[in-house]
């Protein structure tokens, strides 16, 4: 019977008399694995070949590594993506591992660098239910040139407006209170006032909900 360290057992006393039980080893007292898709496995394959002494051994270590890796995931093995393997061995080496790399390998200084920031604008909203890509719309259709396709931008606009204030004010909007909230967004330069354009009467849909109850199916038999 091999020795049993004291992670490994402990005694049982039963009668007077004791034997040694084996302890199971559960994976929350092991190390915590940098790749977890590969298993502890391809880990513990990694760790032996950071031992090995001889370089031209320790590079044919990690090609058997690479295979078994492929192993588990064909569609690395293509050649476009094989180098994702090698960056993996790589990195589940802690990047310490010294061998003759078939391909450049992503260093550790690339897996710490930051995403560039998202400038956000922060200029205050004139009416904040519009929107800032309504007024960015507006903008736009202001700067066109005077034509038949900057009318039709409007009123496409003028609806999208009216659409987004019912969302807020569900018991109706005037037409004449989107023209007035156009013409200030665009700070004068789209005048609908004046014009015999109607927009368009939007009705809310309501959802019609099944309310019919299942029938209960009549168990009973004829005698």
């Amino acid at each position: 019977m091999r020795d049993l360290n004291q992670g490994d057992a402990h005694r049982v006393f039963k009668n007077g008399t004791h034997k040694l039980t084996q302890m199971l080893t559960y994976n929350t007292r092991l190390s915590q694995l940098t790749l977890p898709e590969y298993g502890r496995n391809i880990q513990r394959m990694v760790d032996h070949c950071l031992t090995i002494e001889d370089r031209s051994e320790r590079t044919d270590c990690a090609y058997s590594i690479i295979r078994s890796m492929g192993n588990l995931f064909p569609e690395l093995r293509a050649p476009e993506n094989e180098h994702k393997l090698w960056d993996h061995l790589a990195i589940m080496s802690g990047f310490r591992l010294d061998i003759d790399y078939p391909c450049e390998v992503i260093k550790e200084a690339d897996l710490q660098t930051l995403p560039q920031r998202v400038q956000y604008s922060r200029s205050p909203l004139r009416y904040r239910h519009y929107g800032r890509l309504t007024q960015q719309l507006v903008d736009t259709v202001a700067s066109m040139e005077e034509g038949e396709e900057r009318n039709e931008a409007i009123l496409l606009l003028a609806n999208h407006m009216k659409k987004q204030m019912l969302a807020v004010n569900a018991d109706g909007v005037d037409d004449m209170k989107i023209f007035k909230d156009l013409l200030e967004l665009s700070h004068g330069a789209i005048t609908l006032e004046n014009s015999n354009v109607h927009l368009h009467e939007f009705k809310a849909v309501v959802q019609q909900t099944s309310s019919k109850k299942k029938k209960k199916k009549n168990q009973s038999q004829l005698l």
